[in-house]
């Protein structure tokens, strides 16, 4: 388990703004909105959904991202586990994660259910089975034995969190990647880019959520 622990302030009173980081959890237009365009769209779901579907994530956050997707898993009609496995170096408090999402009541419903159960580490539905490994993914991931269909790689902004966007990692992220698997970010930034197509992914520029212009979009050769 990891030792460190997201620190908050919060703006406005319900968006999580990491001290560490100084970069908030989600947009401040529409955090639902953007996880929605980015990572799902980013990664053609739900129109790739299929029995035995992996979904792995650099940063779970405020859990934001694993709630849209599950409830796109459900509402398409999956009766099979979708399964979740993010990389967390500072989780935040059941509480926090709470207070962050009573700003999306759409997704509510996701939230109770999972809000419920988890205490950190594993957490198991029938229509979903999670797996959060806490602490610095450069360390986590090449010990990691599974491979993922799709990626979010939601890290805070290259500028403030380089360490999550490292060749290195992004390395590792194509090495847990199942054949013709996709990635997806939020982020346009040239070193991220290059990193991707390094590690033998074929990156393309997509338009970005609300006021960013670009996201990133790649696809295992």
């Amino acid at each position: 388990m990891a030792d460190q622990h997201a620190e908050l302030t919060w703006k406005e009173d319900r968006i999580p703004v990491s001290d560490q980081f100084d970069d908030p959890y989600f947009s401040l237009q529409n955090g639902l909105e953007e996880t929605r365009h980015v990572f799902l769209s980013g990664n053609d779901l739900p129109a790739r959904f299929a029995p035995g579907f992996h979904i792995a994530e650099l940063g779970f956050g405020t859990g934001l991202n694993l709630l849209t997707v599950w409830s796109a898993w459900e509402a398409t009609g999956q009766t099979t586990p979708l399964r979740f496995t993010s990389f967390e170096a500072f989780p935040m408090a059941p509480e926090d994660m709470a207070r962050a999402l009573a700003a999306f009541p759409e997704v509510q419903p996701w939230a109770d259910r999972f809000l419920s159960r988890w205490r950190g580490g594993s957490c198991q539905f029938d229509t979903l089975h999670l797996e959060v490994i806490e602490g610095d993914a450069r360390q986590a991931l090449p010990g990691w034995i599974g491979k993922a269909d799709a990626w979010f790689l939601d890290g805070f902004s290259p500028a403030k969190n380089p360490e999550l966007w490292g060749a290195d990692l992004m390395q590792q992220v194509s090495d847990h990647t199942a054949p013709g698997g996709t990635a997806a970010t939020y982020t346009a930034a040239g070193f991220v880019r290059r990193g991707l197509e390094e590690a033998g992914f074929a990156v393309t520029r997509a338009p970005g959520y609300g006021r960013k212009r670009h996201m990133t979009r790649a696809v295992k050769a």
